[in-house]
């Protein structure tokens, strides 16, 4: 039974109509969690610090040629699974961000200059971590919107109440500290628009520069691209820098992580004072 069936037979349990748990569970996500490793933990990811690639694998640079920082590195095989997020079954992903670059350089690029995911097979070796690199664990956690969080939007949903308290009893919150999160939603910070706004503005920026076009419209094509792209797309990563200014967002969609395509990652660095 995947996570999905067990909370709509949770929900059924407590009287809650099939289609009222079904609109829920469309807002429902499972993400994969990792966070600080303790003693007899096991060992799934590494982050910040140094690391060291397979010999045959290129260090990320800027077009420019400066190294990309790295950031973090998990090891697919050692990952719990998670419903909806196709991610590789072996092999390494390595995360590598330059933060404040990224977030001076044009948000959401296609191909970001300051940012890089790279997916090295385990045939082609493994990904050494420096001393210095802090040893994560990974489980999985269910992550809901902040809309629904913040019971906003949440019209004809008579048992919200009921439903969040549900996930939190069946999945509850790990105590522990959390480095990276893959898959789930975004999150608003430092007062920033929401990754899925900014991308969904940039998107339509020919359309929006129209100054014919009725406010209005310019709102119901913005509200339609975000719903496209919450519904298209997932964070392939949000994790800490190092720096208490700035915090890492990349962006997938869900066709190119299952093809492994990961060049088309956008990242969406945020500073957060």
């Amino acid at each position: 039974m995947n996570r999905y069936e067990l909370f709509r037979r949770a929900a059924a349990d407590h009287g809650v109509p099939g289609e009222e748990a079904d609109q829920f569970a469309g807002q429902l996500r499972f993400a994969v969690w990792l966070g600080y490793a303790r003693p007899g933990d096991q060992v799934a990811g590494w982050s910040e610090g140094s690391a060291a690639l397979p010999a045959d694998v290129e260090w990320p640079t800027s077009t420019t040629g400066f190294p990309l920082p790295f950031s973090a590195s998990v090891d697919c095989a050692l990952l719990p699974r998670a419903e909806g997020l196709p991610l590789p079954e072996d092999g390494s992903l390595v995360f590598f961000l330059d933060a404040e670059r990224d977030l001076n350089a044009q948000p959401g690029m296609a191909a970001p200059e300051f940012a890089r995911v790279l997916h090295v097979p385990a045939e082609v070796g493994a990904v050494s971590p420096g001393e210095d690199s802090t040893a994560l664990t990974a489980w999985v956690e269910p992550v809901l919107p902040e809309w629904v969080e913040d019971r906003e939007g949440t019209d004809g949903m008579e048992h919200v109440d009921l439903l969040c308290d549900l996930v939190e009893k069946l999945w509850p919150e790990q105590d522990r500290g959390l480095a990276l999160r893959i898959g789930g939603h975004t999150r608003r910070k430092g007062g920033q628009d929401t990754p899925w706004t900014r991308m969904a503005k940039l998107n339509l920026l020919d359309r929006l520069r129209d100054p014919d076009l009725p406010r209005p419209e310019r709102f119901r094509l913005r509200r339609e691209e975000e719903h496209r792209l919450l519904r298209d797309w997932v964070p392939l990563a949000q994790f800490h820098t190092g720096s208490d200014y700035y915090h890492g967002c990349f962006l997938i969609s869900s066709d190119d992580l299952a093809a492994r395509r990961f060049d088309g990652m956008r990242s969406f660095t945020v500073f957060t004072e």
